[in-house]
């Protein structure tokens, strides 16, 4: 793993980075929002709508993915307990949801702000169609310069609240990476990534982390029960989400009241996790971590290398096994010989066909299929890697 600087260490990157994001996207947990009651921390949500005015004011846009429903509605009906069963959970969103807008908006109008509310489900993501029309939406709205608050639609997802999203950290980053966003930022209820549990003697917040690897990982320290479903893990695969595709990732404390503008003054504010060099284009961000995949492709190690270090296309001769049903033109995941996924593609050829060419040259595939339409299985145009280290457990 690199060098990881803790917070007494300056990163000169912050003022670049800060100067360079015009667009940020904020999410704010439930843990940050709601009391140890489950009602809204009314005074929380003022302290984040002052932020967001100072931020808007200094020529930035902003981009809210808020939860706190589930806990909201919790609170309004006097629950100490999260419900059980799906129904109830969405009834406690529904319930919950017209608070934390009303909450916002009144805070924001009284500073001549406006607010949009958004809520999507994980398709809306999958569909090319649907996911460029929220695209085009989100812009129109920063146009009027509102301010677009997100969340997901848990009570028409059924899935939402057991798989769909899964939190809504992973939520704010796909939003991120479909705006091509400079800067995410995740508030919580830590200052950021610790070098150890932050409640162990000795704790550390980490001011930079150059790059996300199973070490870092590996200091994710959930916390089990309460309103939320996030966790510093969730936070740490949203940052390798955003900083894969070439953004930039920040962890920090919701409590503190001018977190945004210290962040903006390049201040060393939590923990940041820099973007790749060179942003990935758009339609590779949506293959990436949008679309819906319909298989897996199996590869060998020198495939892998082509693929990941040389940004080369998939030949049959590096393909070992296929899994699933699909046809020319699906997405379908890349993984190594120890299931790591680490890349996404379109696949030229469907699996019945890939089945019977798998670890032949393309010279020979002519002589078995009786055709050969693509030398390549997957054209390194249509093809985004997703994740460069050795592991992943597939779930992105």
């Amino acid at each position: 793993m690199r060098r990881i600087m803790t917070a007494s260490q300056p990163d000169s990157s912050r003022g670049a980075l800060a100067t360079a994001a015009r667009l940020i996207v904020v999410k704010v947990g439930t843990r940050v929002l709601t009391r140890p009651d489950g009602l809204l921390d009314t005074s929380r949500i003022e302290s984040l709508g002052h932020q967001f005015d100072t931020l808007l004011a200094a020529g930035k846009q902003v981009i809210l993915v808020s939860s706190g429903a589930v806990g909201a509605g919790m609170g309004r009906m006097g629950l100490s307990r999260r419900p059980a069963e799906l129904a109830h959970l969405q009834a406690m969103a529904a319930i919950g949801q017209s608070g934390l807008i009303e909450a916002y908006e009144r805070v924001l109008r009284a500073q001549g702000r406006h607010v949009a509310q958004v809520l999507l489900v994980a398709d809306d993501f999958k569909d090319r169609a649907r996911y460029l029309n929220i695209r085009n939406t989100l812009r129109a709205l920063l146009d009027y310069q509102a301010i677009p608050i997100i969340n997901e639609n848990d009570t028409v997802s059924v899935e939402e609240l057991k798989t769909s999203f899964g939190d809504n950290d992973r939520l704010a980053a796909l939003v991120a990476t479909l705006l091509g966003a400079p800067l995410l930022v995740l508030l919580s209820d830590v200052d950021g990534l610790y070098n150890r549990h932050p409640d162990e003697p000795g704790a550390a917040a980490l001011a930079t982390v150059p790059h996300i690897d199973t070490t870092v990982e590996a200091l994710a320290r959930d916390r089990a029960g309460g309103l939320s479903k996030g966790g510093m893990a969730s936070k740490i695969a949203a940052a390798r989400i955003v900083t894969e595709s070439g953004g930039h990732c920040i962890i920090a404390s919701g409590r503190d009241d001018d977190v945004l503008p210290r962040i903006m003054r390049g201040e060393t504010v939590g923990t940041l996790f820099p973007g790749r060099t060179a942003a990935m284009p758009a339609w590779k961000r949506w293959l990436g971590w949008s679309a819906d995949v319909r298989g897996t492709v199996t590869v060998d190690a020198g495939a892998r290398d082509a693929v990941v270090a040389t940004g080369r296309s998939l030949l049959a001769a590096g393909v070992r096994t296929v899994d699933g049903t699909f046809t020319t033109g699906d997405l379908v995941a890349l993984s190594d010989a120890a299931g790591n996924v680490f890349a996404r593609g379109l696949v030229n050829y469907s699996a019945a066909e890939l089945q019977q060419i798998r670890g032949l040259k393309t010279d020979r595939i002519a002589a078995v299929l009786g055709y050969c339409p693509y030398d390549e299985v997957i054209h390194r145009d249509n093809l985004a890697v997703i994740r460069r280290d050795g592991s992943t457990n597939g779930s992105f």
